[in-house]
Formats: C-alpha cells, structure tokens, sequence
C-alpha cells in the first residue's frame, strides 16, 4: 500500500498562498486517482481538487479559479497550490490517492494531515 506524507501547511494572512506537498513511497503503480480533501472544525471532510491518471480533474466550488492541483510523476509528489486564500479556508487537508491493480478492488489510501490556518 502506498505510504503518503504532506507538507507545506501553516498560517498565513488572508489573500495569501501556501502550497502543499504530499510525497507517495511504495509501490505506487495502481494508483489512478490522486486528490486533496479538506476538514474543518466541526465539519465533514470535503473535496478541494482529485485528478486522474486519464487526465479529469475537478475542483470543489469553495475553491475553483483560487487553487491548482497539480502532480509531479518521476517524484511521486502531488501538489496543491492555494492562492488568494480565505479564512473559511482553514482546515486540515489531507491528501489522497486510489489504488487499482487488475481486477481487484479499489482501495484508498490517506495521508496524516497538515494544518492551513487563514487570519483575517
């Protein structure tokens, strides 16, 4: 199963940008879907930006024309550029990815989480 680890989250004022890392080790051949999510306090976990490997991408509404997910093959890194960030931003954002080898099932696999903290 494919190990994920973030980074790059912090506080920052309102209008300001951050970019999140999140490094894949292990056998990272049957991912096909890559994505950040996002939890607020008090609040259930929600999509911010998924791509696949055949090239779809969405965005959460909170968050289109403001951040861009992106991915770094021969690293292994996906990336999250956050731009003109909000107070109703802050979360904790987690990375993650979906695995599928063959015909077995689908299984997902999430990171530990980094802190993105808007002041206003």
């Amino acid at each position: 199963q494919v190990q994920l680890l973030e980074s790059g989250g912090g506080l920052v004022q309102a209008g300001g940008s951050l970019r999140l890392s999140c490094a894949a080790s292990g056998d990272t051949t049957c991912i096909f879907g890559v994505g950040w999510y996002r939890q607020a306090p008090g609040k259930e976990r929600e999509l911010v930006a998924a791509t696949t490997a055949g090239g779809s991408t969405n965005y959460g509404d909170a968050v289109k024309g403001r951040f861009t997910i992106s991915t770094d093959n021969p690293k292994n890194t996906l990336y999250l550029q956050m731009n003109g960030l909000k107070p109703e931003d802050t979360a904790v954002y987690y990375c993650n990815v979906r695995e599928q080898c063959g015909t077995d099932a689908q299984s997902t696999s999430w990171g530990q989480g980094t802190q993105v903290t808007v002041s206003s």
